[in-house]
């Protein structure tokens, strides 16, 4: 039985070919995925190990909570601490480091690094253990500056160059002195960093003779374990606290594998799809299989072979090609994990140096995944093939599924799909942390339910396209009765494209409703012509907003200004704006009181006025962030909006208590409205920085929609696979019915219809079974996407539901496009039967 079993796997190579096609998509799609993930944790992992070989011992702030009206304040590393670590036991220097956003403009202008880890801090002097000089000398004053070397490739620059920085907003343009090598991690996935003295550090990131980190060097002979306790006993432990070099490499390196594991999970449950997929295709290749060897089968049984020995025949035909699909998957799947890497090289994103790493993991998944999910599709049919009876069998008796089993599958599909719109509707109505989990689960039992459902809905509404298909003649007649001839295969086969169809009709509903109702929420809050932020939604210095006023047609303006304070015992954080300026800026609709911002006065939005039961004139009391109380009164409550929301108060009022104030944002409203002129006299102004964003209303929901169409682009990429397995899934189920009918082909050949008219009628079938998935995967798209577009719009109150009929009607046309396709083959090869052959074909 072994050896026939082998014997069959080589002796139907074209239809298995497919199979392992499917297979080896599925498991190309999982291996490619573990390699790509663990080759780039792994070099992450190893340049942040080698970011701290200078780092023995570091020190950093306790973070002390907020307690009753007082706002929390980590304590500062002071040079006095710094030099009480140097002498410590054990210790051999002590590098007081400082750090925060630098932007820095390469000599094209652009933003090196895209600002996502443009980096800044202080170089310690010639001996600074953590960077290496190549070139030029450390930078002193306030005008110079140090690039590592990756960064002064990327830019452009050279020892002696002009760069181009901003590090809150104003331009600077320092000269570089030095150039330096580093193995800091950030810098070798593509960011930037640019060091500056020790003072000019601590002035520009608000740390005036205090430090962010004290990195401590061990002696020879002592040991990080021990240098930390030493510390601990001559440090402040209520103000400071420690961590040994490897713990804080290891700790770096499990927040690099938590971080990379939630891309992990994406694109496995991507693959996980193409899997599911392509089980479809699988069950119907085994089950065309089987049909093909009934007589074999039967044979077999005649001569003594039991059932079982005849199942464990069909599943070690399938383990065999699971096998081969496994191997031949993990090779594609190398590939596929070192084109990403180079594809993400492409598009500007550079990521750490090292090699390509295939763990026996993804080698012992790849397998698995290729053998499981082969013998899994097949074992169904295998198990139909041991029941057949031999002498049934010899005659080409078929058994067709009894009533009984009709009634048993569409109660159990109704079951299903009932209970999953059930719970789908009952996750709108929930809080959209619960609701999340509940409509996730009604979406798999209600696919679950359609799926079970599909031969029943097969009949119905393959017959609404009988009027479309009579226009062909006998050709479109014979199409649509192949078409529900065997409403099993056909469900199966539009089952595969449905799900595809469901995931990226809900994905573009979910998006376009959403981009619709960021538009209306930003028209609607905000009636100024430009917003002012940085490009990394950083802090701006106060500057931006000084330069922005006197620029020549400006309105009024208003920087937004945030600061922690203390309520009632909970931290709040306070709207610095200008109250003179707000009403011109702004949309808010008033629900109570007046929209009236000044001196002591402040406007709160509704979830405030509701949580703290304040109302117009309702006195406040607020301990700001210096410790100082203020008396507060709330002229007005405005309606919540998620572009602004929270207590509005004078800048006047608050900056007073800020030792160091900055910007969220600037707002700005031109005398003449915005215009092309306009933005370019503000962007002048504050000296062209790359690293700050002059948006009008269009630019804020441009860059809104860019990462919505990068998100569905990543899902149209990701769900392509899904797709091609379908197509195979057509192909297979086109070519099993072509092989079933061979002798009715020859038979209508015989008595007249033409070559043509049979490539019509199979291109024809494989259109209206694609168009049935395409069908149902629509609707089902749509309904998830109105169901979870209303959990969405619970919390935006601008939320509406736009359906994008253009995409849509996209969609239906690739499905269609797909059956076309799908057809060329199996078409071809049906025209081209000898119908003599055929006739006398059993």
């Amino acid at each position: 039985m072994f050896r026939t079993a082998l014997r069959n796997v080589l002796a139907h190579k074209a239809r298995l070919l497919m199979t392992v096609l499917a297979v080896m998509l599925g498991v190309a799609f999982v291996s490619g995925t573990l390699v790509f993930t663990n080759t780039v944790s792994q070099a992450f992992q190893n340049s942040s190990a080698k970011g701290f070989d200078g780092v023995d011992v570091a020190v950093t702030p306790r973070h002390q909570a907020s307690r009753g009206d007082q706002v929390g304040h980590n304590p500062e590393l002071t040079e006095a601490l710094l030099q009480k670590a140097a002498k410590t036991p054990g210790a051999e220097s002590a590098t007081g480091v400082v750090g925060g956003f630098t932007a820095l403009a390469g000599k094209d202008g652009k933003l090196v690094g895209g600002g996502w880890q443009s980096a800044g801090g202080n170089y310690w002097g010639t001996d600074d253990p953590r960077y290496q000089l190549v070139s030029g000398r450390a930078p002193h004053g306030p005008d110079e500056i140090a690039l590592d070397s990756k960064t002064a490739e990327r830019a452009g620059y050279k020892v002696g160059d002009k760069a181009r920085l901003s590090v809150d907003g104003p331009v600077l343009t320092p000269r570089v002195s030095g150039i330096f090598t580093t193995d800091d991690g950030n810098v070798s996935a593509g960011g930037s960093l640019t060091l500056f003295d020790t003072p000019t550090a601590q002035t520009l990131f608000g740390k005036k003779g205090t430090y962010d980190e004290i990195d401590v060097k061990a002696a020879s002979g002592t040991s990080q374990s021990a240098l930390k306790a030493a510390l601990d006993k001559t440090l402040p432990t209520k103000l400071v606290e420690t961590a040994t070099g490897k713990q804080l490499a290891d700790d770096q390196a499990k927040q690099i594998a938590e971080g990379m594991s939630g891309l992990k999970q994406v694109l496995l449950v991507f693959a996980g799809i193409a899997l599911f997929v392509g089980t479809f295709i699988i069950a119907n290749t085994f089950t065309m299989l089987v049909a093909q060897r009934t007589k074999e089968l039967a044979l077999l049984r005649a001569v003594g072979a039991s059932r079982g020995q005849v199942t464990r025949s069909v599943l070690t035909e399938a383990a065999a090609v699971g096998v081969v699909a496994g191997v031949a998957g993990l090779a594609a799947g190398v590939g596929i994990g070192t084109g990403l890497r180079s594809l993400l090289g492409t598009f500007g994103a550079e990521l750490p140096d090292g090699p390509l790493v295939i763990a026996p993991t993804t080698v012992v998944a790849a397998l698995a995944v290729g053998v499981v999910i082969t013998v899994l599709a097949a074992w169904l049919p295998s198990r139909r093939a041991a029941k057949i009876p031999p002498v049934a069998a010899m005659n080409s008796v078929h058994a067709k599924a009894t009533t009984k089993s009709l009634v048993l599958r569409n109660t159990l599909g109704a079951l299903f799909a009932g209970a999953g719109v059930a719970v789908v509707l009952a996750g709108r109505t929930m809080s959209t942390d619960t609701g999340q989990g509940v409509m996730g689960l009604g979406a798999v039992l209600l696919i679950i339910g359609v799926f079970v459902l599909t031969p029943l809905l097969s009949r119905p509404l393959i017959a609404a396209a009988a009027p479309a298909l009579r226009m062909f003649g006998i050709s479109g007649k014979l199409a649509r009765q192949n078409s529900v001839r065997n409403p099993r295969r056909t469900a199966a086969t539009a089952s595969a494209l449905m799900i595809g169809l469901t995931l990226i009709t809900g994905m573009t509903v979910m998006a376009g409703s959403l981009q619709k109702s960021i538009d209306k929420m930003a028209s609607a809050a905000i009636s100024a012509d430009y917003v002012v932020s940085m490009s990394t939604h950083g802090p701006l210095s106060p500057q931006v907003a000084e330069k922005i006023a006197a620029v020549d047609g400006v309105a009024a303006s208003s920087p937004l200004r945030n600061a922690p304070s203390r309520i009632d015992g909970k931290t709040e954080f306070l709207t610095g704006v200008d109250g003179r300026s707000i009403n011109e800026l702004t949309n808010l609709k008033t629900a109570k009181g007046s929209f009236a911002v000044g001196g002591d006065r402040i406007v709160v939005d509704e979830d405030r006025a509701k949580e703290y039961g304040w109302t117009a004139g309702s006195h406040v009391t607020v301990h700001y962030a210096d410790g100082k109380a203020g008396q507060l009164t709330v002229a007005g409550v405005y309606e919540s909006n998620a572009m602004l929301r929270g207590i509005m108060i004078d800048n006047a009022t608050l900056t007073p208590h800020l030792s160091d104030p900055s910007d969220m944002q600037v707002m700005v409203k031109m005398k003449d409205g915005a215009s092309a002129a306009a933005k370019d006299r503000i962007e002048k102004a504050l000296g062209s920085n790359p690293a700050i964003a002059v948006q009008d209303k269009k630019d804020i929901s441009d860059g809104v929609a860019k990462i919505f169409t990068f998100m569905l682009n990543l899902v149209y990429g990701l769900l392509g696979m899904a797709v091609i397995v379908a197509v195979l899934g057509v192909i297979n189920t086109l070519a099993m019915s072509v092989f079933e009918r061979s002798q009715e082909i020859g038979m209508l050949r015989a008595i007249g219809l033409e070559r043509r008219s049979v490539k019509r009628m199979v291109r024809l079938e494989s259109l209206v079974i694609s168009l049935f998935g395409g069908v149902l995967g629509i609707g089902l798209g749509v309904f998830f996407g109105w169901a979870a577009g209303a959990l969405i719009g619970a919390k935006m109150p601008t939320y509406e539901l736009v359906l994008p009929w253009g995409r849509i009607a996209l969609f239906l046309f690739l499905a269609a496009l797909v059956g076309v396709l799908a057809a060329l083959w199996p078409a071809r090869r049906a025209a081209r039967l000898d119908m003599l052959t055929a006739i006398k074909a059993e």
